[in-house]
């Protein structure tokens, strides 16, 4: 018998978060269109959306950073089947570390990098050069969350952790961005990342049911799965904020 797959690794998705293709390429096309010569990825994971901005800026040079090295194996080789390896340099190590200038900067669902939003976003309004734009992303209440369905999510996860859409903008428009694009991800992009991130190890418990790790596997699945259905959806978007 074949050992379990680890969760979260995500190897049936494109990205590591809500984000359809159509979506992703019509923001790097976008992103692409303004003829960036350098583009940051803060918080890159796998550097899916940072490859897809390269090959629409065909002129442009980006780097990735990111603290999990298992995601930065799978970005090289990314870019090493897409041709891109020559113009792509991923970096194992704390985004604030490497923090510095870009005419694109990415920071999708990775501000803690730099603490809370507003400081994220204090930090990342002084990186993007005159000029330049920021795709940023973050979570936000689509409503506020009833205490029994906040009791269902992460442990230690309160109502103030996150604010509503227009509380967002807001935090945006205060560290001295205006907001070229406000978008939400669907349901659809929600349910394609959530299932996405189980299959491989659902898969394998099928196929391995009397497996020893199992039975500990299956509870590990069955409490993310709850996290999401009985806690977060349909409470809890994402947003992708074109910022200039």
């Amino acid at each position: 018998m074949s050992d379990p797959p680890p969760l979260g690794t995500g190897v049936r998705l494109d990205f590591n978060g809500p984000l359809s293709a159509a979506r992703a390429d019509r923001l790097a096309l976008s992103l692409a269109g303004r003829g960036p010569a350098t583009v940051l990825d803060l918080g890159c994971g796998w550097g899916e959306l940072l490859l897809r901005v390269l090959t629409a800026a065909a002129d442009a040079t980006g780097v990735g950073v990111d603290s999990h090295a298992p995601d930065l194996v799978r970005a090289r080789a990314n870019a090493a089947a897409r041709g891109l390896s020559d113009r792509v340099t991923f970096i194992d190590g704390p985004a604030a570390d490497h923090a510095t200038g870009a005419d694109l900067i990415l920071n999708i669902g990775a501000y803690q990098a730099f603490g809370d939003i507003s400081a994220a976003l204090s930090v990342l309004r002084g990186l993007v050069n005159p000029g330049g734009r920021l795709l940023f992303a973050a979570e936000f209440w689509e409503q506020p969350p009833p205490p029994e369905r906040l009791a269902r999510m992460w442990p230690g996860i309160t109502a103030a952790d996150c604010d509503d859409l227009p509380g967002l903008v807001d935090r945006v428009v205060a560290a001295g961005f205006r907001p070229l694009r406000i978008e939400t991800v669907t349901r659809g992009e929600w349910e394609e990342f959530e299932s996405g991130l189980a299959a491989d190890a659902e898969e394998w418990l099928l196929a391995n049911p009397d497996h020893e790790a199992a039975a500990e596997l299956r509870s590990k699945l069955d409490n993310q799965r709850a996290i999401w259905l009985r806690g977060h959806r349909d409470l809890m978007g994402f947003a992708y904020l074109t910022l200039g």
